[in-house]
Formats: C-alpha cells, structure tokens, sequence
C-alpha cells in the first residue's frame, strides 16, 4: 500500500531524529573515554538574534537562552566537567534599553533564587556563584546572588559561575588597585608581585584557569571575558545561537578540545 505524502514525511523526520539520537549516542561515548576539560567557560552570544529569526521578542530570547542553560549544566554533569563559568551580562550590556536591563534584571533575581533551591544543585554539590561588579546590580539581584552563594558556599564537588555586571579589564584592574594598596601599606613588596598574586587577587582566585572557552552565535572573539584566565585556554566558536546550541554542538566541543596538544607556551 503506497504511502501519502504526510506519511512519507513522517516517516523521514522519524527516521532522521533516530540517526541524530544514534550519532548523539556514539559522540557522547567517545567524550567520556578522553579527559574532558577540568573548568568550562562558556560566551552565551545570541539569544537576541535567535529571537529576532523566531519572530520573538528579546525577552523570549533571554528566557529561551535561560533554559538552555539549564540544559548545559545537566551536560557538564553528565560528562564530568567540574566548574562551569558563563558570561551572562557585561558591564557594557548595562548602555542596553532601559527595559531589556529591567527584564534581564528580573530573570536574574529569580534564576539565583532557583539556583540556590535547586535540588540538582544541593544533590550534586554544586557552588554557585557571581563573579562582577555586584553593587551595579539592584538590590532585589544582589540578595538573590547572597541567597544562593550562602546555600551553596559549603559544596565543592562543582562549581557554576554566572559573570553578571563583569568585565574583564575591570576585573584586572580592581587586581592592581588591591595589591597596590597592599604594597602601600607594606604587606607587598614589588618582587613580590608576581602571576600567582594577581591571580590571587582575581575573582576566579581559587579557581583553575578556563581549559576551554566556547562562544556560540558563529562570532570570533572574546568580548572582554576572563581576559587573564584565558591565557593558555583552548577556543572553540559555534556557529549557532546560543538558543540554539544543541547537545550535539556542545559535543563537539569537547571533542575538538580532547584532540588538541595542549602546550601552554612551551
């Protein structure tokens, strides 16, 4: 019995998801037999492009990306990845409209608060964390990161950062101004100060340096992010929007990374 055409297209979409099930099998696979990167740092570029292609608003673009964030951390957790770092909002996104900040603002003070009441978050022991300028953000996001951070400060099994009100050049600066009031005041002398000191005095200073940074939305570069940290880390560029970052694209990744010859200089 001959098939119609809407059959015919069923059967093809059913056909072509079970070979990108099978190929998201045997690639997940081959990830977890290689290392995978100890600390992941991702640039979540896109959401509004993605949203403008969709024929939605910004905001579902922000909240679409959102999710999909959710989605990435279930990914660090399946493949081992133990600290995850993400560039949510910079200190630039701040020039944005006074409504996209507002809305951006309110879907942090509820993302922070879910975070810390998590219970993937409390059963992985998972740290949570903001890293930037906190007193550019409002008062309602501030005590929502305090929330979090206060339920989670005790976990060190993984750890996820979320860069809010960040910039990398300030947060280099903020360094020096440290360690130049410490010398000031005696406690540092100038051979003292060293890659190890300003390390220390970064917001990532109990952290390894980035092993990997992947930036979605097809863009080539670094956009102010983790500008010391990523000095030897190995780069990846997704030709997709952040939204749009599949589990298979986020795979790729790994393994682009897992065939490199990490030489750190050398």
């Amino acid at each position: 019995m001959p098939y119609g055409g809407s059959e015919l297209a069923d059967i093809s979409q059913a056909l072509g998801e079970a070979a990108y099930q099978a190929y998201e099998r045997a690639l997940l696979a081959r990830v977890l037999a290689e290392p995978v990167p100890r600390h992941l740092a991702i640039i979540m570029d896109g959401n509004r492009r993605f949203a403008a292609e969709m024929g939605m608003n910004s905001l579902s673009g922000h909240e679409i990306g959102r999710d999909k964030l959710e989605e990435i951390l279930n990914w660090c957790l399946e493949t081992g990845i133990k600290v995850l770092t993400v560039y949510a909002f910079s200190t630039e996104n701040l020039k944005r409209s006074p409504e996209e900040v507002a809305a951006l603002m309110r879907l942090f003070a509820e993302n922070f608060r879910r975070a810390g009441d998590d219970e993937r978050t409390h059963r992985h022991r998972i740290r949570v964390r903001a890293i930037g300028q906190m007193s550019l953000l409002p008062p309602d996001v501030q005590d929502s990161i305090r929330y979090a951070e206060e339920k989670t400060e005790g976990y060190d099994s993984y750890f996820f950062n979320v860069a809010v009100a960040y910039g990398g050049r300030e947060e280099i600066l903020m360094a020096i101004r440290e360690i130049a009031r410490e010398a000031r005041d005696g406690k540092v002398r100038p051979e003292d100060i060293d890659e190890g000191l300003v390390s220390a005095h970064l917001y990532t200073s109990d952290l390894p340096d980035p092993d990997l940074i992947l930036r979605t939305s097809g863009e080539e570069r670094i956009s102010n992010f983790l500008l010391w940290q990523l000095a030897y880390s190995e780069l990846y560029f997704a030709d997709v929007f952040w939204p749009g970052l599949r589990k298979v694209d986020f795979l790729r990744a790994i393994r682009s990374y897992q065939k490199r010859k990490r030489r750190f200089g050398k």
